[in-house]
């Protein structure tokens, strides 16, 4: 290779490097999310012992959906007829996951007969329940800077195992308020909501799938 060429290949190198370091410098150093979940108030511990595990009703939880614009780990929010994502702000792990393992604990809690099997769990499951969230945000119903409202509405159905009889469905709604337009105070709201609308869902399971 001729001095000219390499000189000129030298040369071309250089400018490469530079617009790559021009461009590395450009990328925008972006803000770590903070990372939050909700797990949902357990209910109180009954006064009396608890159902012994022969009193126990196996619910198989059969494929159920969930918002999809709200089912990720981002928090979604509706002001008007916009939709947002809170900034700077995840769940820990998508809100549909964290939505189900809240569900579990709803039912370990519980006094009732009724528990959610464990995938994998080698269990006869007497009924299948099905669930469908629908909503699940907050809403800026007074204005971008008050505090919002969380909606947590699911629908839910629940089947015999056995004849594959409905024995249900019923609708199940909370909203609470958050204290304060920040992202602890809705998280908490998240937390109530989610909490009160599972309270009712285990507590109707309880009452319609009974010992066999």
């Amino acid at each position: 290779m001729t001095p000219s060429r390499t000189a000129a290949r030298i040369a071309a190198l250089a400018v490469c490097a530079a617009s790559l370091a021009g461009c590395i410098s450009l990328l925008p150093k972006a803000k770590p999310s903070q990372l939050y979940r909700f797990e949902a108030p357990a209910a109180v511990a009954p006064v009396g012992p608890g159902p012994t595990p022969m009193n126990h009703v196996a619910i198989f939880k059969a494929s159920s959906s969930f918002l999809r614009s709200a089912a990720g780990d981002r928090i979604l929010t509706l002001s008007g007829g916009q939709a947002a994502y809170v900034a700077a702000a995840r769940w820990v792990s998508p809100a549909s996951v964290l939505f189900d393992e809240a569900l579990m604990r709803a039912f370990d809690a519980n006094p009732g007969p009724a528990r959610l099997a464990a995938r994998g769990e080698p269990l006869r499951t007497a009924y299948a329940l099905r669930l469908d969230v629908r909503d699940f945000y907050a809403v800026y119903d007074h204005g971008p800077k008050a505090a919002p409202e969380v909606v947590v509405r699911l629908r839910m159905s629940l089947t015999r195992s056995a004849d594959q009889v409905a024995l249900g469905e019923q609708v199940f709604e909370a909203r609470v308020r958050a204290s304060d337009n920040r992202v602890g105070a809705i998280v908490a709201a998240f937390d109530a909501a989610v909490g009160q609308v599972l309270a009712e869902l285990v507590d109707w399971t309880n009452r319609l799938a009974t010992p066999t």
